[in-house]
């Protein structure tokens, strides 16, 4: 925590900063919902759950949340992959390292057989799938997303052994019509979209993260007003403007931040004209 802001704020944290506490997370009614299903619903059942949006609509903090959750489930195991982008022999050791087996990537069977029998064993015990999260899952090549689907099913496709969250961009949709990944598209139980935040929602997660930093006034009502409405429905924005507020503040030493500091800061400088040059007089002859 930097030292001057709890200073002259008396803030916990930097309600701004990409690394906040969970607990300080906004939660939109639609995300509660969305954790809820997957607690209640995929964890027990297995299969396959999307989360989809552009960058800064919230996929990250979904991510965050749902494995807060989930992790607080008696015995449950929850897993993520680090490197989408990795090709099959990298993905099997990677499911190794996340699952706890020792893998021989070139012996493809066995890896194959392996994990199934760790994630079976597990349902045994507990009666709760194993749960795998995947950021960045657009990156994934589709002979890996098609691998992960036939690895994860059994009795002719009819028992899901393994709860796979995939998060993405809207690459990830569309990566998800291409033929070769229709049988996963149609698989996909559970569905979290997430488009541009109205200023509305916006507004109420400022809100929300000044009064859990622990001052809820630090900006006044116009201020909030004006980043809500050029933050082009983008949380990351929001918190971008804002943070770049509160340094300048900070600096300045000033008590509040106000919709004067945002002119100040982020209004584009009039262009600098180069002053007419004098012409010489004509000479007459």
């Amino acid at each position: 925590m930097n030292p001057t802001l709890k200073a002259l704020y008396g803030l916990k944290y930097n309600p701004f900063s990409p690394e906040l506490p969970l607990e300080a997370l906004h939660l939109t009614p639609k995300l509660e919902d969305f954790a809820w299903r997957i607690e209640h619903g995929l964890a027990q059942e297995g299969g396959f759950a999307l989360i989809a949006g552009e960058p800064g609509t919230g996929k990250s903090v979904a991510l965050r949340v749902l494995a807060a959750r989930l992790e607080r489930l008696r015995e449950v195991t929850v897993g993520g992959l680090e490197h989408p982008q990795s090709n099959l022999a990298d993905f099997y050791r990677e499911m190794g390292d996340v699952f706890g087996v020792a893998l021989q990537p070139h012996n493809r069977w066995a890896g194959f057989r392996v994990l199934r029998e760790r994630w079976l064993a597990h349902i045994d015990s507990t009666l709760i799938r194993p749960i795998l999260l995947i950021d960045e899952a657009q990156e994934m090549h589709p002979g890996v997303l098609n691998e992960l689907r036939i690895l994860t099913a059994t009795r002719f496709d009819s028992r899901a052994i393994l709860s796979v969250v995939l998060a993405g961009d809207r690459r990830l949709l569309h990566k998800l019509r291409r033929e070769e990944l229709l049988p996963l598209g149609s698989r996909i139980r559970t569905r979290l979209l997430l488009e541009p935040a109205t200023s509305e929602e916006l507004r109420a997660c400022l809100i929300h993260l000044l009064a859990a930093a622990g001052n809820a006034k630090l900006m006044t009502r116009e201020l909030i007003a004006t980043l809500c409405d050029h933050a082009l429905g983008n949380y990351r924005v929001l918190s971008t403007l804002a943070n770049e507020l509160l340094s300048v503040a900070a600096q300045r030493q000033l008590d509040v931040l106000d919709e004067k500091l945002y002119l100040e800061v982020f209004s584009a400088p009039e262009a600098t004209r180069e002053p007419p040059r004098r012409t010489a007089p004509a000479r007459h002859a």
